[in-house]
């Protein structure tokens, strides 16, 4: 059997409901190592005593199941399990495939004799009749592709060499952190084969749940969010672009619509912007990162490293996946690249590639230094050579993420 890399952080989340009742929902785009998950969650089960035969898997995007689409087939392919009584352990992976599985889902769980655990590569998973079914009865967890620091270790795992922080911490950047691509060492092979987990993406997850009758106005309006992933997104000024550039007249209705597609596949997150003197979101404001910075250079003939919005998506990323609530901070007329919070505590986050230039430390620092409260502040860099200023801590970006650091 291959042995399989687990991911400590989000095992640390499931942990607790292994044997729970409440239903455990695995979501996150697609390959970036839910079934992987489930797979080290069984092992755990049978290490710690579960007899193989009470832990039930259905991958539903495999041969065998490809033909489970209707509720009742579900539950024949469970049945067929057997039950002998004792305390069943069930997996269902990809179980959107199944039109109106949550009655299916919700059934066996009020039997009170299986801990069920499910994933869904979007986020219609935990919409409309799940939600209404099972309020207070799951457990939501987010996966998301590998961080620097499961990169790495992921890497030592496979026996692969691991070269210089900064080396590494470039392939990183440019491949990004779907599971399977840090298998190959050839950043073209990695290219290519995220570019073709976005075709699975929009073949399995955009097109049998969306009717896009513009499919060429579509096919403009994706790689143009990708392309300008981190800037602050007003819909008006993107219809007015995509209009006078020829590539796509598209309606402000749509566009919103489309954008809520890739939201939906987690493709994109979006960023709120926060107002710090009226504590509030400010709607229309908002920047989307991606899921992986590898899909931005995998539709992109670029390749060159944009450090502003890669290492802020990186960061983003990175503090999602470790629970923080994440927003941009408007200072007055100053912006502060990120507000964590989490805990109840505030954390205020500048990025930049470097700070050794003056001009670009004295803006860099000040945004931060507008904030007066007594909440946590870093600027986050790739200088070699680091300084505090009235409290501000200035930490390497690279070296943070691959400790697996803590704000």
């Amino acid at each position: 059997m291959k042995k399989l890399y687990r991911r400590e952080a989000y095992l640390r989340k499931v942990r607790p409901f292994y044997h729970s009742d409440l239903i455990k929902v695995i979501t996150g785009i697609r390959r970036c190592g839910k079934s992987c998950l489930l797979e080290t969650i069984m092992e755990e089960l049978r290490e710690s005593g579960v007899p193989p035969k009470d832990i039930l898997y259905i991958n539903l995007d495999t041969r065998n199941y490809l033909s489970v689409k209707r509720p009742e087939q579900l539950a024949a392919v469970i049945d067929s399990f057997g039950n002998d009584g004792s305390k069943k352990y069930l997996f269902v992976d990809e179980v959107q495939n199944v039109n109106g599985f949550e009655q299916i889902i919700n059934a066996y769980r009020e039997e009170g004799n299986y801990s069920i655990f499910i994933t869904g590569s979007n986020s219609y998973l935990l919409s409309g009749e799940l939600v209404t079914k099972l309020t207070g009865r799951y457990v939501e967890i987010l996966l998301f592709p590998l961080n620097f620091h499961e990169y790495l270790e992921m890497k030592r795992f496979h026996g692969q060499e691991v070269l210089g922080l900064a080396e590494e911490f470039t392939r990183y950047l440019r491949g990004g952190g779907f599971p399977q691509a840090v298998e190959f060492p050839d950043a073209a092979a990695q290219a290519t084969y995220v570019a073709n987990v976005m075709e699975q993406i929009l073949r399995k997850d955009v097109a049998p749940r969306n009717k896009i009758r513009n499919r060429l106005a579509f096919d403009k309006v994706m790689p143009y969010l990708i392309q300008n992933f981190g800037s602050s997104t007003n819909l008006d000024n993107i219809v007015k672009y995509l209009k006078n550039t020829n590539q796509a007249v598209v309606k402000r209705e749509t566009l919103k619509r489309y954008l809520d597609i890739l939201l939906a596949a987690r493709i994109l997150y979006k960023c709120q912007r926060f107002d710090l003197k009226s504590r509030r979101s400010l709607r229309g404001e908002e920047k989307y990162y991606l899921a992986d910075t590898g899909i931005y250079f995998a539709s992109s003939t670029d390749v060159r490293i944009h450090y502003g919005p890669v290492l802020e998506n990186v960061l983003y990323i990175y503090l999602l996946s470790q629970g923080y609530k994440v927003s941009v901070g408007r200072v007055g007329a100053l912006e502060c690249d990120f507000i964590a919070q989490r805990d109840g505590i505030y954390y205020y986050l500048q990025v930049a590639m470097s700070i050794a230039d003056p001009q670009t430390e004295e803006r860099e620092y000040a945004s931060l230094e507008a904030i007066h409260d007594n909440y946590p502040k870093y600027l986050f860099t790739l200088d070699p050579l680091l300084q505090r200023r009235n409290g501000i801590r200035h930490l390497n970006l690279m070296e943070f993420l691959a400790a697996d650091g803590e704000l």
